[in-house]
């Protein structure tokens, strides 16, 4: 595909389906870990492993939204996106090779920053694409990108069953380098209009982030149902390796399909906010969270957590839809900026809950893990039925 700097009349569709593959490809490195974690603290012979490397993943991935994702409106983007995939292969290599902890906790904050990648991605969907079709080539990314998440689990706890857990990052290492050879040349190249000094970006996401309310309580609330959300993920694994399930990696991989019903019922909720407005919807998920939590605490089976994860998934991503439609309609020029104001708090969030459940874990069980996640859930539903923010005008581009 020739180089361009203009913003193309439309985007052929191989070239959105291959932004949607490596979307998805990106994304997984962030989940991968999840139901591995039993075997890597056995393996290195550190249980600190299941405490440590499942937030510092999210950390790093917060703060490549932080300051990586800006970049996409200084530089140009098929490189960056290219040399964001590669940073990854690289960061991938670190984490097979890692002899302990330390170098495995540098490689998961890597791993997590470069991932960020799949972000960088989406809004690029929505510049090549003609005004007309922008909906449905984003709907087609976030397709990807999520198919990612959901089959990341799956495939991690198979191969770490089979072959053990360096053998899943190794595998990731090919994976990456083929997502960066896809993206160069698949990808036109695209120049901002205006080169803002990246001082200035950073600069302008601690005005906008002071300057809207709105903003702040919805990436609050989000962050803290994400953090409910990890906490399950987190544990999972080591919960299900307990009497009497007796399962492995590979089992808890298999929730990451059981999942996909949930997410599957978000369209739903979807009519219900058209309709009714996103704050009901934000309710319903909060209250979807607390119900999932309570499912896991009184329903011990397996059967328990099948329906847990089912009714948790749907909560989360309801929530994240709404708030999400919430925040973009404060400034449509600004999306990107909303966009890393908003995810790097919600993954902040991720990070404090993975690191809490693997505290509440070792100290309380499962029982703990139950409170800390319902806990949380019921602090995220208090705060939507006591602040329901005034109707916020809407600020043209």
């Amino acid at each position: 595909m020739p180089p361009s700097t203009a913003e193309p009349a439309s985007l052929p569709r191989a070239t959105l389906y291959a932004m949607a593959l490596a979307a998805g490809l990106a994304v997984a490195n962030i989940y991968y870990n999840q139901p591995m974690l039993g075997i890597m603290s056995r393996d290195l012979h550190d249980g600190a492993v299941e405490r440590w490397i499942p937030m510092l993943t999210q950390l790093g991935y917060a703060a490549g939204l932080l300051f990586l994702l800006p970049l996409g409106d200084a530089l140009e983007r098929r490189r960056l996106i290219a040399v964001q995939f590669i940073v990854l292969s690289l960061a991938l290599v670190l984490a097979a090779v890692a002899p302990g902890l330390a170098m495995l906790a540098v490689a998961s904050v890597i791993v997590g920053a470069a991932a960020t990648v799949a972000q960088q991605i989406v809004p690029f969907a929505t510049i090549l694409s003609a005004p007309e079709k922008r909906g449905a080539a984003v709907g087609t990314v976030m397709s990807g990108l999520l198919t990612g998440i959901l089959l990341s689990r799956t495939i991690a706890g198979f191969v770490s069953s089979m072959a053990g857990w360096r053998a899943m990052f190794w595998l990731a290492v090919p994976v990456a380098l083929i997502g960066a050879v896809l993206m160069a040349t698949r990808l036109p190249e695209h120049r901002p209009a205006r080169r803002v000094p990246y001082r200035e970006l950073l600069g302008s996401l601690v005005g906008l982030w002071r300057a809207e309310p709105l903003l702040r309580r919805a990436a609050l609330t989000q962050a803290v149902i994400f953090a409910s959300f990890s906490a399950f993920w987190t544990v999972l694994a080591l919960r299900l390796e307990q009497p009497p399930l007796h399962l492995g990696a590979a089992t808890a991989g298999l929730f990451g399909i059981v999942g996909a019903v949930g997410v599957a019922m978000a369209p739903v909720a979807g009519r219900i906010a058209d309709r009714r407005g996103p704050w009901l919807v934000i309710a319903m998920g909060a209250a979807a969270t607390v119900l999932a939590w309570a499912v896991f605490a009184l329903w011990t089976s397996l059967a328990g957590l099948i329906v847990g994860v089912i009714v948790l998934d749907f909560g989360v991503q309801i929530a994240l839809v709404s708030h999400q439609h919430l925040i973009y309609g404060l400034h449509p020029e600004f999306k990107s900026r909303l966009n890393t104001l908003f995810m790097t708090t919600m993954f902040l969030g991720g990070a404090a809950g993975s690191f809490a459940a693997a505290e509440a874990w070792r100290r309380a069980g499962w029982l703990g893990v139950c409170v800390l996640g319902g806990g949380l859930a019921i602090i995220a539903l208090v705060s939507r039925m006591l602040h329901r923010p005034a109707p916020h005008p809407v600020h043209e581009a």
